[in-house]
Parts: structure tokens; C-alpha cells; sequence
């Protein structure tokens, strides 16, 4: 069994708007130094798999199914335990 943690955020190019009221609620709050909160979801995947097999199921679940293209990309890592 693997554990693996995909990460969807928006492509650098598209505005995100929770992420730019978030900052600006942390601006508020006196914390000028942040430049910039990227929102972004996460999901923990246990898959049957090992080495390749894993990688070509995360792909797959990830294109197929958890990333609208247009807006989204990923990233993912395989987790301890």
C-alpha cells in the first residue's frame, strides 16, 4: 500500500480570489510582510501499487478526475507510512 498527497492549486495565471481575501485579511491584521496566500485542496490517496504503478494511477486520477485543466495543475508526493 502507498500513500500518496495530490496537491491542486490554480495555475500562476489564474486570479485567486480566496487567496487575494485571504491576504488581504492578514494585511488587515498588520502583516505586511506576507506577499502573496496561494488556496489550493489536497487529497490523500492510498493506492495498491508500488514505483511505476503509482505514478500512472496518480496521473490518471488526477487528469481524469481532480484537475480541471483550464484553471488547475498539480503536484503530488508519495508519504511515509
Amino acid at each position: 500500500m502507498t500513500n500518496v498527497r495530490i496537491y491542486v492549486t490554480y495555475k500562476p495565471s489564474v486570479f485567486d480570489p480566496q487567496g487575494e481575501t485571504i491576504k488581504n485579511s492578514i494585511h488587515a491584521l498588520g502583516h505586511d510582510e506576507v506577499a502573496d496566500v496561494t488556496v489550493g485542496k489536497f487529497f490523500d490517496v492510498q493506492i495498491n501499487a508500488t514505483g511505476d504503478a503509482v505514478e500512472a494511477s496518480v496521473k490518471a486520477i488526477a487528469e481524469e478526475l481532480l484537475v480541471n485543466f483550464n484553471m488547475e495543475t498539480y503536484t503530488y508526493e508519495v508519504r511515509e507510512g
